[in-house]
């Protein structure tokens, strides 16, 4: 898939390469665009989409938050995801919607451009690789996470990245896989680009959307998985000393799933290893994105 499919491009498809834009776009320069990371899973009864309605409907509000007059609506938008991966020919892909202020007039006020809409899709197995059960090595960031005093958190925008980018370099450089990021309370929020969650005597604990953190569709998933499950979940503020003593910790997105990590500022987490709550949600999570379980049916759009 990578660079040999068709791209989706203000409502036409055009080759991989000739996918272009000008060097003056506006969101180039200034950060202005949005975006989401969806999945689409290989099931029984074909490709299957994850939580379509609900990543557009993000979309769509991240949009009014920039101020975004796009000319699609969230059921237009929908279509054309559902029609790129059908036009690519896939079974499974990871799908990159993005919105933002073209080419047009330079200045920070981005109001005079024209608004753009795409849908890319390509291969993206594994963005954090890990060896066998073993979790994640992750640090501390000493990058502040910005909050909405800064730029608005509700809204899955560029800008924001650039914030986390920061943060995952430091976290290489380090030697490490990931990082994970606080708040300017001190609070843990989330890792660069997944929410967080802590286990601590069998009780799932997650820090509340007013600490910073991207209100994830997998973080929902996994909320409502373990109400299912019948686990205790807690939505609360997480100091970074009650993530050394956590019985499991680990992270959860589109694009990284659910992932356990095993140390945090070489301070090893359980065993080190996958916990076992994780493992449970992760199995569960796998059943449900490959169409296994038909009361979560309803979370998926069926590409065929």
């Amino acid at each position: 898939m990578n660079g040999k499919g068709k791209i989706w491009m203000d409502g036409k498809f055009v080759e991989w390469d000739n996918a272009k834009i000008h060097i003056l776009t506006h969101a180039m320069h200034y950060g202005t665009a949005v975006f989401e990371g969806i999945r689409c899973y290989d099931t029984k009864n074909g490709p299957a989409i994850f939580r379509l309605e609900d990543h557009v409907r993000r979309l769509a509000n991240s949009c009014k938050i920039y101020h975004m007059n796009i000319q699609f609506s969230e059921k237009d938008l929908s279509a054309a995801i559902v029609e790129t991966v059908r036009v690519n020919n896939v079974k499974e892909c990871y799908i990159r919607p993005l919105c933002y202020y073209g080419y047009g007039k330079m200045g920070v006020n981005p109001l005079p451009n024209k608004v753009s809409t795409s849908i890319a899709l390509w291969d993206w197995e594994d963005h954090i690789k890990t060896e066998g059960n073993k979790g994640m090595r992750v640090i501390v960031s000493s990058w502040t996470r910005i909050d909405s005093r800064t730029l608005p958190m509700h809204a899955k925008a560029t800008a924001n990245y650039a914030n986390s980018a920061l943060a995952r370099i430091e976290a290489i450089k380090s030697g490490t896989d990931e990082a994970i990021m606080l708040n300017m309370s001190g609070m843990v929020v989330e890792g660069t680009a997944e929410n967080i969650f802590l286990v601590r005597d069998k009780t799932l604990i997650t820090p509340p959307l007013t600490s910073g953190a991207l209100d994830g569709i997998t973080r929902s998933t996994v909320l409502s998985i373990a109400e299912d499950l019948g686990i205790r979940s807690q939505i609360c503020d997480i100091t970074r000393d009650e993530m050394y003593y956590a019985d499991e910790v680990f992270l959860t997105g589109t694009a990284a799933g659910i992932k356990s990590i095993g140390e945090i500022d070489k301070i090893m987490i359980g065993n080190g290893k996958v916990g076992k709550i994780a493992a449970q949600l992760q199995d569960i999570y796998y059943q449900i994105v490959h169409g296994e379980i038909e009361k979560f049916d309803k979370w998926l759009t069926y590409v065929n």
